[in-house]
């Protein structure tokens, strides 16, 4: 598009007629000119693009705020993230310099260094939230209905189908969450819990499925959503779920499988409407200003 003044047709650079004073040209003077209106508003004004370790970053606030990471824990190293989230280590390097640059992690050198989680609050944590939680709302709900048939199947088949082998392995998994010291620990007992679940379907096809959409409903992360009151309830569904299926109870298991999997969908639901209600009480406020 030719700039305005840069050799447009119609717009002479200067003409005589032009470049006279009014007092040269014996006239009164002229009305100073008044800019035209932009014709289109700020509709199409130029659009700032959020970068891709933008987003990742706003995720891992997501994340954060549902305590999929919590004060203290220290990160997966940026190898592994880039492996977890599909992208590139350029994009995850991005992401924790955004993080923290506004505060929400902390870099640690030497032995046992790392990227630890500092804090679940910080600037624009809402905004960040935000723009990850609500456009995909729909979607999510979608999956974490997916999720609780296909768990419930998970647990009902197993209970049909394990063996010695897969009960020694779900026991095992369950007294690891029982005496895990920490989130990470609590995290890879979890998983390692639902992983013997699902592989005692004896179908590979499921075991996939079910990883699949714990990475979905984890923003790619792969942990559950995690507080002090959703351990405690796992500390009781934990075990009722593993005996269900350890007796050959395929009705129990399923039922405790949906009880269990709601904690997730529960903390989802409780985050997505507390950001809704403020940017509704944002919206009103503006409204009246």
């Amino acid at each position: 598009m030719t700039e305005v003044g840069q050799g447009q047709p119609g717009r002479s650079e200067a003409s005589p007629a032009s470049s006279a004073s009014p007092e040269q040209a014996g006239g009164a003077a002229a009305p100073a000119e008044v800019p035209a209106a932009d014709p289109f508003g700020p509709l199409l004004a130029p659009l700032t693009l959020r970068t891709a370790g933008e987003r990742i970053a706003e995720r891992f606030v997501t994340a954060i705020a549902l305590g999929e990471f919590v004060p203290g824990q220290a990160l997966p190293s940026e190898r592994e993230l880039a492996a977890m989230l599909e992208v590139s280590r350029t994009t995850v390097r991005e992401a924790l310099q955004r993080l923290h640059a506004a505060g929400y992690v902390t870099t640690r050198r030497g032995r046992g260094g790392g990227t630890f989680v500092q804090t679940g609050v910080g600037p624009q944590s809402d905004d960040m939230i935000r723009r990850t939680l609500l456009p995909a709302w729909e979607e999510l709900s979608e999956i974490l209905d997916f999720r609780q048939l296909i768990e419930q199947q998970i647990a009902r088949t197993a209970a049909e189908r394990r063996d010695a082998h897969d009960i020694e392995v779900i026991r095992a998994a369950v007294a690891a969450y029982e005496h895990a010291p920490d989130r990470e620990a609590s995290r890879l007992a979890d998983g390692a819990m639902h992983t013997a679940i699902s592989q005692a379907a004896h179908n590979t096809r499921l075991s996939s499925l079910s990883l699949r959409i714990r990475r979905e409903v984890s923003f790619g992360f792969d942990a559950e959503p995690y507080s002090p009151e959703v351990r405690r309830r796992a500390m009781h569904q934990h075990p009722e779920l593993a005996e269900a299926i350890i007796a050959g109870d395929p009705e129990t298991a399923a039922r405790v499988a949906a009880q269990h999997f709601s904690l997730t969908e529960d903390l989802l639901r409780e985050l997505h409407a507390r950001i809704r209600l403020r940017t509704e009480g944002e919206i009103h406020a503006r409204s009246h200003d």
